[in-house]
Protein backbone atom coordinates (compact mmCIF):
# COMPACT_ATOMS: atom_id res chain seq x y z
CA UNK A 1 0.00 0.00 0.00
CA UNK A 2 1.35 3.13 -0.83
CA UNK A 3 1.57 5.90 1.82
CA UNK A 4 3.23 9.06 2.41
CA UNK A 5 6.41 8.80 4.88
CA UNK A 6 8.52 11.52 6.17
CA UNK A 7 11.94 9.96 6.69
CA UNK A 8 13.08 10.89 9.71
CA UNK A 9 12.87 14.27 9.05
CA UNK A 10 14.75 14.18 6.18
CA UNK A 11 12.47 14.45 3.74
CA UNK A 12 12.68 16.30 0.47
CA UNK A 13 9.86 18.60 0.49
CA UNK A 14 9.80 19.49 4.67
CA UNK A 15 13.55 19.56 4.30
CA UNK A 16 13.22 22.92 1.73
CA UNK A 17 10.03 24.38 3.80
CA UNK A 18 12.59 24.45 6.19
CA UNK A 19 11.63 21.98 8.64
CA UNK A 20 15.11 20.50 9.67
CA UNK A 21 16.18 21.71 13.02
CA UNK A 22 19.60 23.11 12.66
CA UNK A 23 19.99 24.10 9.24
CA UNK A 24 19.08 27.73 8.93
CA UNK A 25 22.49 28.47 7.44
CA UNK A 26 21.68 26.15 5.21
CA UNK A 27 21.12 27.43 1.51
CA UNK A 28 18.14 25.72 -0.33
CA UNK A 29 20.38 23.60 -2.93
CA UNK A 30 22.15 22.41 0.15
CA UNK A 31 19.61 21.16 1.80
CA UNK A 32 18.00 19.92 -1.18
CA UNK A 33 21.04 17.75 -1.49
CA UNK A 34 21.48 16.66 1.65
CA UNK A 35 17.53 15.65 2.30
CA UNK A 36 17.80 13.68 -1.33
CA UNK A 37 20.71 11.79 -0.19
CA UNK A 38 19.11 10.52 3.16
CA UNK A 39 16.64 9.82 0.82
CA UNK A 40 18.36 7.86 -1.37
CA UNK A 41 20.28 6.06 0.95
CA UNK A 42 17.10 4.58 2.78
CA UNK A 43 16.00 4.26 -1.07
CA UNK A 44 18.61 1.44 -1.47
CA UNK A 45 17.91 -0.05 1.90
CA UNK A 46 14.47 -0.70 0.92
CA UNK A 47 15.44 -1.78 -2.46
CA UNK A 48 17.19 -4.84 -0.58
CA UNK A 49 13.75 -6.32 -0.42
CA UNK A 50 13.58 -7.04 -4.03
CA UNK A 51 16.36 -9.09 -4.49
CA UNK A 52 15.91 -7.99 -8.39
CA UNK A 53 14.82 -4.36 -8.10
CA UNK A 54 17.02 -1.84 -10.14
CA UNK A 55 19.20 -3.74 -12.28
CA UNK A 56 20.47 -2.16 -15.18
CA UNK A 57 18.98 -3.81 -18.48
CA UNK A 58 15.75 -4.15 -16.55
CA UNK A 59 12.84 -2.32 -18.50
CA UNK A 60 10.52 0.11 -16.26
CA UNK A 61 6.99 0.45 -17.28
CA UNK A 62 4.29 3.04 -17.10
CA UNK A 63 1.31 0.27 -17.66
CA UNK A 64 -1.49 3.00 -18.07
CA UNK A 65 -4.72 1.58 -17.15
CA UNK A 66 -3.55 -1.12 -14.91
CA UNK A 67 -2.69 2.15 -13.14
CA UNK A 68 0.64 1.09 -12.35
CA UNK A 69 3.85 1.23 -12.66
CA UNK A 70 6.47 -1.80 -12.98
CA UNK A 71 9.65 -3.17 -13.45
CA UNK A 72 10.36 -6.01 -15.35
CA UNK A 73 13.50 -8.51 -15.72
CA UNK A 74 14.18 -8.99 -19.82
CA UNK A 75 12.48 -12.36 -19.60
CA UNK A 76 9.14 -10.30 -18.80
CA UNK A 77 9.15 -11.12 -14.96
CA UNK A 78 7.77 -8.63 -12.88
CA UNK A 79 10.53 -8.09 -10.32
CA UNK A 80 9.06 -4.68 -8.78
CA UNK A 81 5.30 -2.53 -9.04
CA UNK A 82 4.07 0.31 -7.42
CA UNK A 83 -0.18 0.89 -7.70
CA UNK A 84 -2.59 -1.19 -6.42
CA UNK A 85 -4.07 -2.37 -10.08
CA UNK A 86 -6.70 -1.96 -12.43
CA UNK A 87 -9.19 -1.69 -9.64
CA UNK A 88 -7.79 0.64 -7.25
CA UNK A 89 -8.54 4.54 -8.44
CA UNK A 90 -7.21 6.19 -4.86
CA UNK A 91 -4.99 8.00 -3.86
CA UNK A 92 -3.06 4.81 -2.25
CA UNK A 93 -2.05 3.69 -6.07
CA UNK A 94 -1.86 5.76 -9.11
CA UNK A 95 -4.29 6.37 -11.38
CA UNK A 96 -3.60 6.51 -15.61
CA UNK A 97 0.37 6.90 -15.36
CA UNK A 98 1.82 8.04 -17.83
CA UNK A 99 5.16 8.26 -17.42
CA UNK A 100 7.77 7.09 -14.91
CA UNK A 101 11.71 7.33 -14.46
CA UNK A 102 14.22 5.53 -12.26
CA UNK A 103 16.19 8.37 -10.02
CA UNK A 104 18.66 6.32 -8.28
CA UNK A 105 16.75 4.06 -6.31
CA UNK A 106 13.99 6.02 -6.10
CA UNK A 107 10.66 6.41 -9.08
CA UNK A 108 9.91 9.45 -10.59
CA UNK A 109 6.21 8.88 -12.20
CA UNK A 110 2.91 11.16 -13.27
CA UNK A 111 -0.37 10.31 -12.26
CA UNK A 112 -2.07 11.44 -15.41
CA UNK A 113 -5.71 10.19 -14.60
CA UNK A 114 -8.35 8.33 -16.38
CA UNK A 115 -10.31 9.87 -18.98
CA UNK A 116 -13.94 9.05 -19.22
CA UNK A 117 -14.86 5.70 -20.56
CA UNK A 118 -11.74 3.85 -19.67
CA UNK A 119 -11.98 3.18 -15.94
CA UNK A 120 -14.70 1.26 -14.77
CA UNK A 121 -14.94 2.54 -11.50
CA UNK A 122 -15.36 5.94 -12.98
CA UNK A 123 -17.48 5.86 -16.05
CA UNK A 124 -16.77 9.27 -15.94
CA UNK A 125 -13.21 9.75 -15.68
CA UNK A 126 -11.42 10.11 -12.25
CA UNK A 127 -8.35 12.66 -12.13
CA UNK A 128 -5.14 11.77 -10.18
CA UNK A 129 -3.13 15.29 -10.79
CA UNK A 130 0.05 13.96 -9.01
CA UNK A 131 4.42 13.60 -10.19
CA UNK A 132 5.77 11.76 -6.88
CA UNK A 133 9.10 10.19 -6.20
CA UNK A 134 8.31 7.04 -4.84
CA UNK A 135 10.59 4.73 -2.76
CA UNK A 136 10.54 0.96 -3.13
CA UNK A 137 8.34 0.05 -0.09
CA UNK A 138 6.10 2.13 -1.96
CA UNK A 139 6.75 5.63 0.33
CA UNK A 140 5.80 8.85 -1.58
CA UNK A 141 8.52 10.91 -0.60
CA UNK A 142 7.71 13.80 -2.42
CA UNK A 143 4.35 15.09 -4.42
CA UNK A 144 3.61 18.09 -6.56
CA UNK A 145 -0.25 17.98 -7.47
CA UNK A 146 -2.89 17.29 -5.19
CA UNK A 147 -4.61 14.18 -5.81
CA UNK A 148 -8.70 14.52 -7.20
CA UNK A 149 -7.76 18.12 -7.59
CA UNK A 150 -7.57 19.94 -11.36
CA UNK A 151 -6.07 23.66 -11.18
CA UNK A 152 -3.15 25.64 -12.52
CA UNK A 153 -2.60 26.91 -8.98
CA UNK A 154 0.34 26.26 -6.08
CA UNK A 155 0.53 22.71 -6.13
CA UNK A 156 -2.25 22.00 -8.68
CA UNK A 157 -1.85 19.99 -12.40
CA UNK A 158 -4.54 19.14 -14.79
CA UNK A 159 -3.23 15.75 -16.61
CA UNK A 160 0.34 15.82 -16.13
CA UNK A 161 1.58 13.46 -18.70
CA UNK A 162 5.47 13.81 -18.06
CA UNK A 163 7.66 14.27 -15.64
CA UNK A 164 11.48 14.81 -15.89
CA UNK A 165 13.83 15.06 -13.13
CA UNK A 166 16.62 17.79 -13.48
CA UNK A 167 19.89 17.45 -12.73
CA UNK A 168 19.40 20.71 -10.22
CA UNK A 169 17.10 18.81 -8.49
CA UNK A 170 13.98 20.34 -10.43
CA UNK A 171 11.08 18.85 -11.86
CA UNK A 172 10.12 19.04 -15.23
CA UNK A 173 6.53 18.38 -15.43
CA UNK A 174 4.40 18.43 -19.10
CA UNK A 175 1.05 19.67 -17.65
CA UNK A 176 -0.94 19.25 -20.40
CA UNK A 177 -4.04 20.26 -19.50
CA UNK A 178 -2.52 23.80 -18.50
CA UNK A 179 -1.06 23.85 -21.80
CA UNK A 180 2.30 24.40 -20.05
CA UNK A 181 5.34 23.06 -19.28
CA UNK A 182 6.65 23.74 -15.88
CA UNK A 183 9.89 23.30 -14.28
CA UNK A 184 9.46 23.26 -10.50
CA UNK A 185 11.71 23.32 -7.43
CA UNK A 186 11.38 20.76 -4.18
CA UNK A 187 9.91 23.41 -2.48
CA UNK A 188 6.88 23.23 -4.66
CA UNK A 189 7.47 26.63 -6.62
CA UNK A 190 7.16 27.09 -10.22
CA UNK A 191 10.55 28.90 -11.52
CA UNK A 192 10.23 28.46 -14.81
CA UNK A 193 6.91 28.15 -17.44
CA UNK A 194 6.72 27.96 -21.45
CA UNK A 195 3.42 27.63 -22.42
CA UNK A 196 0.44 30.14 -21.32
CA UNK A 197 -1.50 28.52 -18.48
CA UNK A 198 -5.00 27.38 -19.83
CA UNK A 199 -4.11 29.12 -23.48
CA UNK A 200 -4.33 26.58 -26.31
CA UNK A 201 -2.53 28.09 -29.65
CA UNK A 202 0.84 27.97 -31.53
CA UNK A 203 1.70 31.29 -31.09
CA UNK A 204 4.68 32.87 -29.06
CA UNK A 205 4.83 30.85 -25.59
CA UNK A 206 1.84 28.63 -26.54
CA UNK A 207 1.07 24.95 -26.42
CA UNK A 208 -1.70 22.73 -27.45
CA UNK A 209 -1.36 19.77 -25.57
CA UNK A 210 1.75 19.49 -24.61
CA UNK A 211 2.96 15.10 -24.31
CA UNK A 212 6.83 15.70 -23.46
CA UNK A 213 9.69 17.82 -22.65
CA UNK A 214 13.20 17.17 -21.79
CA UNK A 215 16.72 19.15 -20.80
CA UNK A 216 18.88 19.41 -23.53
CA UNK A 217 22.65 19.34 -23.08
CA UNK A 218 22.96 23.28 -24.46
CA UNK A 219 20.33 23.97 -21.80
CA UNK A 220 17.03 24.08 -23.89
CA UNK A 221 14.08 22.71 -23.68
CA UNK A 222 12.93 20.05 -26.49
CA UNK A 223 8.90 19.98 -26.01
CA UNK A 224 6.75 17.98 -28.26
CA UNK A 225 4.05 19.65 -28.95
CA UNK A 226 1.38 17.42 -29.44
CA UNK A 227 -1.91 18.28 -30.74
CA UNK A 228 0.18 21.57 -32.51
CA UNK A 229 2.00 18.56 -34.76
CA UNK A 230 5.45 19.78 -33.82
CA UNK A 231 8.93 19.51 -31.13
CA UNK A 232 9.72 22.77 -30.76
CA UNK A 233 13.34 23.37 -29.12
CA UNK A 234 12.47 26.06 -26.93
CA UNK A 235 15.52 28.65 -25.16
CA UNK A 236 15.26 29.67 -21.85
CA UNK A 237 14.31 32.99 -22.86
CA UNK A 238 11.18 31.14 -24.75
CA UNK A 239 12.56 31.97 -27.97
CA UNK A 240 11.96 29.23 -30.37
CA UNK A 241 15.62 27.59 -31.30
CA UNK A 242 14.32 25.07 -34.06
CA UNK A 243 11.25 23.36 -34.55
CA UNK A 244 10.81 19.47 -36.22
CA UNK A 245 7.88 18.23 -38.34
CA UNK A 246 9.41 15.17 -39.90
CA UNK A 247 8.95 17.94 -43.41
CA UNK A 248 4.99 18.59 -42.28
CA UNK A 249 4.31 15.36 -41.79
CA UNK A 250 3.87 14.59 -38.31
CA UNK A 251 0.57 14.31 -36.47
CA UNK A 252 0.52 13.64 -32.90
CA UNK A 253 3.91 14.48 -31.56
CA UNK A 254 3.59 12.01 -28.38
CA UNK A 255 7.20 12.56 -27.39
CA UNK A 256 11.14 13.69 -28.62
CA UNK A 257 14.28 13.11 -27.78
CA UNK A 258 17.54 14.16 -28.71
CA UNK A 259 20.54 11.47 -29.82
CA UNK A 260 24.02 11.76 -29.54
CA UNK A 261 24.39 11.98 -33.70
CA UNK A 262 22.43 15.22 -33.12
CA UNK A 263 19.19 14.03 -35.03
CA UNK A 264 16.19 14.06 -33.20
CA UNK A 265 13.78 10.99 -32.49
CA UNK A 266 9.95 12.07 -32.78
CA UNK A 267 6.95 9.51 -31.72
CA UNK A 268 4.66 10.08 -34.69
CA UNK A 269 1.31 9.23 -32.46
CA UNK A 270 -1.04 9.55 -35.50
CA UNK A 271 0.90 7.91 -38.21
CA UNK A 272 1.54 4.72 -35.85
CA UNK A 273 5.13 6.09 -36.68
CA UNK A 274 8.62 6.33 -35.11
CA UNK A 275 10.73 9.34 -37.00
CA UNK A 276 14.29 10.46 -36.53
CA UNK A 277 14.97 13.73 -38.16
CA UNK A 278 18.39 15.48 -39.04
CA UNK A 279 18.73 18.68 -37.85
CA UNK A 280 17.40 19.92 -40.87
CA UNK A 281 14.10 18.13 -40.36
CA UNK A 282 14.75 15.34 -43.28
CA UNK A 283 13.88 12.24 -42.29
CA UNK A 284 16.69 9.36 -42.19
CA UNK A 285 14.84 6.79 -40.30
CA UNK A 286 11.49 5.52 -39.25
CA UNK A 287 9.11 2.44 -37.80
CA UNK A 288 5.42 2.14 -37.91
CA UNK A 289 3.92 -0.29 -35.08
CA UNK A 290 0.80 -1.07 -36.98
CA UNK A 291 2.31 -3.61 -40.00
CA UNK A 292 1.63 -6.67 -38.34
CA UNK A 293 -1.48 -7.97 -39.13
CA UNK A 294 -2.51 -8.47 -36.06
CA UNK A 295 -2.08 -4.84 -34.84
CA UNK A 296 -4.76 -2.65 -34.03
CA UNK A 297 -4.95 -0.62 -36.90
CA UNK A 298 -4.35 2.89 -35.20
CA UNK A 299 -1.84 1.63 -32.14
CA UNK A 300 -1.08 5.14 -31.37
CA UNK A 301 2.39 5.05 -30.00
CA UNK A 302 3.15 7.03 -27.27
CA UNK A 303 7.06 6.84 -26.51
CA UNK A 304 10.46 5.61 -28.46
CA UNK A 305 13.75 5.70 -26.83
CA UNK A 306 16.53 5.01 -28.58
CA UNK A 307 19.07 3.13 -26.40
CA UNK A 308 23.06 2.49 -25.79
CA UNK A 309 23.38 -0.16 -28.14
CA UNK A 310 21.26 1.33 -30.78
CA UNK A 311 17.89 -0.50 -30.44
CA UNK A 312 14.68 1.90 -30.01
CA UNK A 313 12.43 0.70 -27.19
CA UNK A 314 8.52 1.49 -28.11
CA UNK A 315 5.37 1.64 -25.86
CA UNK A 316 3.08 0.72 -28.73
CA UNK A 317 -0.11 1.87 -26.44
CA UNK A 318 -2.84 0.34 -28.00
CA UNK A 319 -1.27 -2.30 -29.35
CA UNK A 320 -0.88 -3.08 -25.89
CA UNK A 321 2.77 -3.98 -25.58
CA UNK A 322 6.35 -2.61 -24.94
CA UNK A 323 8.68 -3.71 -28.27
CA UNK A 324 12.25 -3.22 -28.78
CA UNK A 325 13.41 -3.09 -32.16
CA UNK A 326 16.93 -3.15 -33.91
CA UNK A 327 18.52 -0.10 -35.91
CA UNK A 328 18.88 -2.07 -39.54
CA UNK A 329 17.15 -1.07 -42.63
CA UNK A 330 14.65 -3.21 -42.12
CA UNK A 331 13.95 -3.16 -38.21
CA UNK A 332 13.48 -6.24 -36.55
CA UNK A 333 11.28 -6.64 -33.03
CA UNK A 334 13.88 -8.45 -30.97
CA UNK A 335 12.35 -8.41 -27.80
CA UNK A 336 8.49 -7.97 -26.68
CA UNK A 337 6.44 -7.42 -23.48
CA UNK A 338 2.42 -7.59 -23.45
CA UNK A 339 0.51 -9.31 -25.80
CA UNK A 340 0.13 -8.02 -29.38
CA UNK A 341 -3.18 -5.73 -29.32
CA UNK A 342 -4.56 -8.08 -26.20
CA UNK A 343 -5.05 -5.84 -22.74
CA UNK A 344 -4.46 -7.58 -20.02
CA UNK A 345 -3.11 -7.93 -16.16
CA UNK A 346 -1.19 -9.88 -14.05
CA UNK A 347 1.25 -9.55 -11.35
CA UNK A 348 3.67 -12.18 -12.35
CA UNK A 349 4.85 -11.69 -15.78
CA UNK A 350 4.32 -8.84 -18.45
CA UNK A 351 3.15 -11.23 -20.74
CA UNK A 352 -0.13 -12.02 -18.37
CA UNK A 353 -1.16 -8.55 -19.97
CA UNK A 354 -0.41 -4.85 -20.34
CA UNK A 355 -3.48 -2.37 -20.46
CA UNK A 356 -2.32 1.24 -22.73
CA UNK A 357 1.14 1.27 -21.69
CA UNK A 358 2.26 4.51 -22.44
CA UNK A 359 5.58 5.17 -21.46
CA UNK A 360 9.04 2.33 -21.10
CA UNK A 361 12.69 3.06 -20.17
CA UNK A 362 15.50 0.80 -19.81
CA UNK A 363 16.86 1.10 -15.99
CA UNK A 364 20.25 2.59 -16.17
CA UNK A 365 20.18 3.57 -20.18
CA UNK A 366 19.68 7.49 -20.59
CA UNK A 367 20.70 7.35 -24.31
CA UNK A 368 18.94 10.74 -25.77
CA UNK A 369 17.31 10.98 -22.17
CA UNK A 370 17.70 13.86 -19.38
CA UNK A 371 20.06 12.07 -17.02
CA UNK A 372 18.97 12.69 -13.27
CA UNK A 373 22.71 13.39 -12.74
CA UNK A 374 24.65 15.90 -14.89
CA UNK A 375 28.08 13.52 -15.17
CA UNK A 376 25.39 11.01 -16.80
CA UNK A 377 24.62 13.90 -19.80
CA UNK A 378 26.17 12.27 -23.32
Amino acid sequence: MARVQWWRGAVVGLALAGGLGGCSGSSPTDMAVAAMNSAQAEALREGNSFPRFNRPGDVLIADQFNNRVIEVDPKGDIVWSFGLGPNDVSARSIVGTNDSQRVGALTLMAGTGAPPGTEPLCAAGCADNRVMLVSPLGHIVWQYGTFGVTGSDFDQLNTPVQSTWLPDFHVLITDQGNQRVIEVALDRKVVWQYGTTGVSGDGPNQLNSPNSAELLKNGHILIADESNNRVIEVRRDRSIAATFTAGGTVSGAAFASRLRNGNTLITDSNNSRIVEVDPHDQVVWQYFTNLDPASNPSPLPTRAVRLEDGDTLISDQFNHRVIRIDHSSSPKIVASYGNLNQPGFGTKNADQGLNGPYDAKVVGDYTGLTPPFGDDFD
